[in-house]
């Protein structure tokens, strides 16, 4: 007897409990087979069940609705946060695209804008791109990205997409310096165009330049068209050099076609050789 109660207390079965518990069992058989044989007599005892324990449901339910809904939003948040970062760096990589597509445009832009001066068919040239404004020795200078290993020599004229820019006066491996017709040493023989009007266009370290050497009973006109004479074998004929203005004083000077304030690339004109002449030797006996 003693032994029953210790397994009683170890192992509380409804079996080894009390007699209210055997019927609750039994009541709860002969429900389950009233249930299951006349279904009808029992359904207003499940909702009353139902009706009761819902409340009760309703509280268990709440805390773990609320952590599922937690859940999700982190995960959301999450998902939110991977797909910013890939748009972030999508953004980055097409406004790397755009500015890379702007800079294409603007080179082929200012290639096709070179060839707006035409030159003799004789005469071919190497495109090149300015790297410096501005010279030690010269005022007014230029440095490119074109020497003699791309054909660069010293004294080879240089134009832009509206005109002449200048000539070559150092011409290294790989890069070039060139003089601009404004600096106060240039000097280009030129020509008023549909004239007979020669003159020297001289740079004055300035915007504008002057004629120098012009004749006295010359009379230039607002706009007039001053050209390259080709005299000096430098500069080819006919290139566009500037228009002429009037100054404060009334006095004629020249504003170049060139915008030296926005050069990206410039054109150095190979000079022909003359098939006339063949290299000679000088035999000193």
């Amino acid at each position: 007897m003693v032994r029953s109660k210790a397994l009683a207390r170890m192992m509380p079965l409804p079996f080894m409990g009390s007699g209210s518990t055997m019927v609750l069992i039994m009541l709860a058989s002969v429900l389950l087979i009233v249930s299951s044989i006349r279904p009808q007599y029992v359904d207003g005892l499940r909702l009353a069940i139902s009706d009761t324990f819902t409340p009760i449901l309703k509280l268990v339910t709440v805390p773990v609705q609320t952590a599922a809904f937690f859940v999700r939003d982190v995960s959301g948040l999450a998902e939110m946060q991977s797909e910013n970062a890939r748009l972030k760096d999508e953004n980055a990589r097409l406004r790397d695209w755009y500015h890379t597509a702007l800079l294409l445009e603007a080179e082929n832009k200012s290639l096709r804008e070179l060839l707006h001066v035409k030159l003799e068919p004789q005469h071919t040239y190497i495109s090149a791109r300015v790297l410096s404004d501005g010279g030690r020795t010269f005022a007014k200078s230029l440095l490119v990205d074109a020497g003699r290993a791309d054909g660069v020599e010293k004294g080879q004229a240089v134009l832009a997409a509206q005109g002449v820019v200048g000539r070559v006066i150092e011409a290294g491996e790989n890069t070039a310096r060139i003089l601009l017709i404004t600096d106060i040493n240039s000097r280009i023989p030129a020509l008023v165009e549909n004239s007979r009007l020669h003159a020297i266009f001289s740079g004055e370290n300035k915007n504008n330049g002057r004629l120098l050497h012009l004749s006295p009973d010359s009379n230039l006109n607002d706009g007039a068209r001053i050209i390259t004479s080709g005299l000096g074998g430098v500069y080819p004929y006919g290139l566009p050099i500037g228009v002429v203005e009037k100054d404060q004083y009334n006095q004629p000077i020249v504003k170049p076609y060139a915008d030296f304030n926005r050069l990206v690339y410039v054109r150095i004109v190979k000079t022909p050789s003359d098939p006339n002449l063949r290299e000679g030797a000088l035999n000193i006996e």
